[in-house]
């Protein structure tokens, strides 16, 4: 059974938010993550003008290994966050694990990243996959 990582991304430029999204969508689906797709926001109300905003930088990511996908991913989104086309701030959330990237300086995101990790990986040890038989 995979896991599930959200990722929101903030940007107070819409259009800008959309081609953020999509670059880092297409970034993360060659890492060989299982898949990545927008979050929808459901059907638009009756009236209802445009897109959800809120949805546009929302990224869902599933995959299968969490710690080795997990540190290729906030690789992936540093990396693209360093370009010139780089959001704000990115949120990563796996369960109720988030990380914020934003301009803080690259000591601080390590230590971040590094916490991160290591809550996942603490998580982890203590869920069990389903699948492991009992002692």
């Amino acid at each position: 059974m995979g896991r599930q990582m959200t990722i929101t991304i903030h940007d107070p430029d819409v259009e800008r938010l959309d081609e953020l999204s999509s670059v880092l969508r297409r970034e993360l689906l060659d890492l060989g993550v299982d898949d990545v797709e927008r979050a929808s926001a459901g059907e638009a109300p009756a009236g209802a003008r445009g897109v959800d905003v809120a949805a546009i930088g929302v990224l869902i990511v599933a995959f299968q290994e969490p710690l080795v996908a997990v540190t290729a991913i906030v690789g992936a989104i540093r990396g693209w966050m360093s370009s010139a086309r780089g959001a704000h701030a990115v949120e990563l959330t796996i369960g109720d694990q988030t990380l914020k990237i934003d301009s803080a300086s690259q000591e601080q995101q390590d230590r971040l990243i590094d916490e991160f990790v290591a809550a996942l990986r603490a998580s982890a040890e203590a869920d069990p996959p389903a699948s492991s038989p009992m002692p």
